[in-house]
């Protein structure tokens, strides 16, 4: 079993200063292996309750009774099954003298996150594993499996295929919402699908509308779903008054290689390194575990571009600091006018050319080629 330290930490520091903390993520990523973790290493008595179990359900039939006289830690697993138990646990973290602290575990929802406990609980998101947890010896590994503990730990790569496949089909028949009356049930997987060919591309709502005969408010709504049940990631553009024409669409990302490889049929290694898709496969692995290593918020993450041809695949903010970051799938990284464009226009404190090769060293004043292999040695985060 792999320890997820950072997560544990982030979750402990969570309960000590609210009553209710939501533990939020897609299916199979290790919610409830985590929230159990917690449950045997918190030093106050801790009752599970899973809410798939009809017995768990029963238990909970009057929820305020039922916990009420609740002490330590209470896990709620499975919550977005039980939406009523969320008026209770609102009347009872507002009853004076509350001795328990509330786990909720389930998928991000705007019932759970915007619902009757806004104001009252803090959220914490479990992705993937990410390289920092698995360490860099296993980065190729991670890159082909993907960070859903059944894949990234299958026995070998065709069971490691497998086991994304069955993830896939597991969120379009129990997961996903389904489509409005007016949307083609099948819509949703082929609009995943074809995501996962544009997969870090910019995103443009009307071809994908063109292509799956639907409008485009159908097509933001199923992107919407999948970017909730965080399957999907769109890295909005930033803009700056600039003397240049600057896109204004986002870039479009699969959040877990492993799934991306499983939508565009990839099984092993060797078809990976001979499909089309394998840089833009590395650049948004890359993305993600330098994002991951910086512990920044969504919202401090950009694309930025213009229509002259200058780009940057992300662009980290926080405070006055411009972090830029370039992803090169090549051993020996080179820099470009468009990085020297952007380290100007942008005024970025610092740009790293992420590379594949196994040494960081400078290229020039703020340039620096960052090997991947290094992230954690030689990337701090904020």
């Amino acid at each position: 079993m792999i320890e997820r330290k950072q997560h544990l930490v982030a979750l402990f520091d969570l309960l000590e200063q609210h009553p209710v903390v939501g533990l939020v993520g897609p299916r199979g990523v290790g919610k409830t292996v985590l929230a159990r973790m917690l449950a045997l290493e918190t030093q106050v008595p801790a009752t599970f309750y899973d809410l798939a179990d009809p017995a768990d359900q029963a238990r909970l039939a009057e929820p305020v009774l039922a916990l009420k006289d609740a002490r330590g830690l209470v896990v709620l697993d499975e919550i977005q099954r039980a939406p009523r138990l969320l008026e209770a646990l609102r009347e009872l973290v507002e009853r004076p003298g509350l001795e328990a602290r509330f786990l909720l575990v389930g998928d991000a929802t705007p019932a759970l996150e915007q619902g009757a406990l806004a104001g009252h609980a803090a959220f914490h998101t479990l992705e993937g594993l990410r390289l920092d947890e698995v360490g860099e010896a296993e980065l190729d590994r991670l890159w082909l499996r993907g960070g859903f503990p059944a894949a990234f730990q299958a026995e070998d790569e065709r069971a490691a295929a497998g086991a994304c496949r069955a993830l896939v089909r597991s969120f379009l028949e129990r997961d996903l919402p389904r489509p409005g009356p007016r949307t083609p049930a099948e819509a949703l997987e082929r609009l995943w699908t074809m995501l996962a060919h544009l997969h870090g591309q910019t995103l443009r709502v009307s071809e994908l509308g063109r292509s799956l005969a639907l409008g485009d408010a159908q097509v933001r709504r199923l992107l919407g779903a999948l970017e909730r049940a965080m399957l999907v990631r769109c890295l909005p553009p930033f803009r700056e008054q600039l003397p240049k024409r600057q896109v204004k669409a986002p870039r479009v990302y699969l959040a877990d290689t492993g799934l991306l490889h499983a939508l565009l049929g990839i099984g092993d290694r060797r078809a990976l390194l001979g499909h089309p898709k394998v840089g833009a496969s590395w650049t948004g692995f890359a993305l993600a575990q330098v994002v991951s290593r910086l512990r920044v918020r969504p919202e401090e993450c950009f694309c930025w571009a213009t229509h002259a041809g200058a780009e940057l695949d992300l662009l980290v903010m926080r405070g006055d600091v411009r972090l830029g970051f370039a992803f090169q799938r090549a051993e020996a990284p080179r820099t470009t006018r468009s990085m020297h464009v952007a380290l100007a226009d942008l005024r970025l404190t610092r740009l790293d050319v992420v590379h594949a090769g196994e040494r960081t060293f400078p290229l020039g004043e703020r340039l620096r080629a960052l090997s991947l292999a290094r992230l954690l040695d030689d990337l701090e985060p904020f």
